[in-house]
């Protein structure tokens, strides 16, 4: 908001002072509406550097100071081979103009070319900044655990948030389906809960790239431009961002490696929920939702019960605990044990 303040000023500033001096000789007016355009296209330049990385303002620097020098040169022989007149000021100035607009092209494109090694660790330290930068997606932001691990302090850094997936969000949240309804105004709730908090830096980029229709794709090319992490819990843009050599923050991942670690013959507290599929047994849920299957608890379901870990089941979608009751009088005499598969 300070820097729009200063850029009306800026310009306020520029359109008077031509206002009053009227220069090359027009009206007023005129002068004023010049001011405010050079002032205006002055803005436009200083934000277009402003999303330069630094090798590409080193490059666009270096690459005008030659232009500047070789024109210098070339306009000293201009002005001993040319006779002193109007034709011989408008050629040097095209040369100037010429050559700096070159050497300011070139000096940007080749910017990514030059040696980090060669110009100390001026380098390292954007590196290291860029690096602290997470891009979130739509997904990760709706799915809203991506709060609570921020305002833990495990993930550092600035958050980045791109318009166009608050565009995604706004849709979602206009949808006429109302489950989809729900969770774009939840993950609209969750930025504004991450906003709020003092300690995290939440950043809206206006950065868009028309060329590309799939979002996923955009939030990858904004992270390769800003050599961000993208955080997600989506499995096939996880899965992409690795073809494209794009480093992921998977949330998923994440809650995997926090469950807790159960060994057999540890006891634990499980209130019994329902039925089993086997004779006689119990279920019960863990907090982080693994799934509790408890040898002869068909008779405590509604009871939370102290039991003997006897296995555990790791598969793709998840890990599967079993167990044995350890009160002898809810345990019945009969019934059948823990199916052999699962036994080991």
């Amino acid at each position: 908001m300070d820097i729009v303040v200063l850029r009306i000023l800026f310009v306020t500033l520029i359109a008077s002072v031509c206002y009053f001096l009227r220069p090359f000789g027009v009206s007023s007016p005129l002068a004023a509406g010049i001011g405010a355009f050079a002032s205006c296209a002055v803005i436009v330049f200083e934000y277009r550097v402003r999303a330069l990385n630094l090798r590409r303002l080193i490059g666009a620097v270096a690459g005008s100071v030659l232009g500047i020098i070789g024109a210098s040169l070339f306009c000293m022989v201009l002005r001993a081979a040319l006779p002193t007149g109007s034709s011989s000021a408008a050629i040097q100035v095209f040369v100037l103009t010429l050559m700096t607009y070159c050497g300011l092209l070139v000096g940007t494109s080749k910017g990514e070319l030059l040696n980090p090694a060669a110009l100390g660790t001026i380098f390292q330290g954007e590196k290291s900044s860029r690096k602290s930068f997470k891009v979130l997606d739509t997904s990760v932001i709706i799915d809203g655990r991506i709060a609570d691990v921020a305002e833990t302090g495990f993930l550092d850094g600035t958050y980045v948030v791109p318009e166009f997936v608050l565009r995604e969000l706004q849709v979602v949240a206009d949808s006429t389906d109302s489950s989809k309804r729900q969770r774009g105004r939840r993950g609209l709730d969750m930025l504004q809960r991450m906003q709020s908090n003092t300690h995290l830096q939440i950043q809206i980029v206006p950065d868009d790239f028309p060329s590309i229709k799939e979002v996923d794709l955009k939030l990858l090319e904004l992270a390769k431009k800003w050599e961000a992490k993208v955080v997600t819990n989506d499995f096939n843009l996880n899965k992409v961002a690795h073809l494209h050599r794009v480093e992921v923050l998977n949330v998923n991942d994440l809650a995997n490696a926090l469950k807790p670690v159960v060994l057999p013959g540890e006891k634990m507290s499980i209130l019994i929920l329902k039925e089993g599929k086997e004779y006689n047994q119990g279920v019960g849920y863990l907090d982080d939702g693994t799934m509790v299957v408890v040898d002869h608890a068909r008779k405590v379901i509604g009871r939370s019960v102290e039991i003997t870990v006897t296995s555990v089941l790791q598969t793709a979608s998840g890990k599967m605990i079993f167990g044995r009751l350890d009160d002898p009088n809810a345990r019945p005499e009969s019934g059948r044990s823990i199916p052999a598969e699962f036994a080991h």
